[in-house]
């Protein structure tokens, strides 16, 4: 798997799924869910801020509220590359991982909120669970995957990760890989 660069950002505790992805913006088509990523959040204008890659590092219980999972999508297709939380609510992170979002818990979120400023680049590897900062070379610990998730992500979500199965067996078909 890849590792993930970019800039961080960070939220606090309790951030919920009104902050990530406001209830008014559930009506608006799904390819512009992006545009109102943390809009009900401190960082209103993360939609004009975020690059490819960048990385949300929050505090406890990050994602709870309503089970919608548009969220994390807002937050993928917003150019998030990864969140890092002390804990998250157990829906939200189910719903990342089978998006393909990677929301990893970590013990040091306080002390990397001490040590790195807003701004900052950090590279996550997914696959050592590390989080290193690129200014200072720190690295903090992050929790692994378990097998499953691991393989979700590594799939890019679990329809692919369904899909490739299929395939593996022979039982889906990609039209696209048919001739006529």
């Amino acid at each position: 798997m890849e590792k993930i660069k970019g800039r961080v950002f960070f939220l606090g505790d309790n951030i919920d799924t009104d902050q990530i992805l406001p209830g008014y913006a559930m009506s608006v088509p799904l390819n512009e869910l992006k545009k109102y990523a943390l809009k009900g959040s401190q960082i209103p204008d993360f939609a004009e801020k975020v690059s490819p890659g960048d990385v949300i590092i929050g505090g406890k219980n990050f994602g709870c509220g309503s089970s919608r999972e548009q969220a994390p999508v807002a937050l993928k297709d917003s150019g998030v590359g990864a969140v890092v939380a002390a804990t998250f609510a157990m829906i939200f992170r189910k719903n990342s991982v089978n998006i393909g979002l990677p929301a990893i818990s970590s013990g040091c979120t306080e002390r990397m909120k001490e040590e790195i400023d807003e701004g900052d680049y950090v590279e996550v590897d997914l696959e050592s669970g590390t989080l290193l900062h690129l200014e200072s070379g720190r690295t903090y610990p992050l929790n692994k995957f378990s097998e499953p998730a691991s393989a979700t992500l590594k799939a890019g979500g679990l329809i692919d990760r369904v899909r490739n199965i299929l395939r593996e067996r022979g039982e889906l078909i990609d039209r696209r890989e048919t001739q006529y």
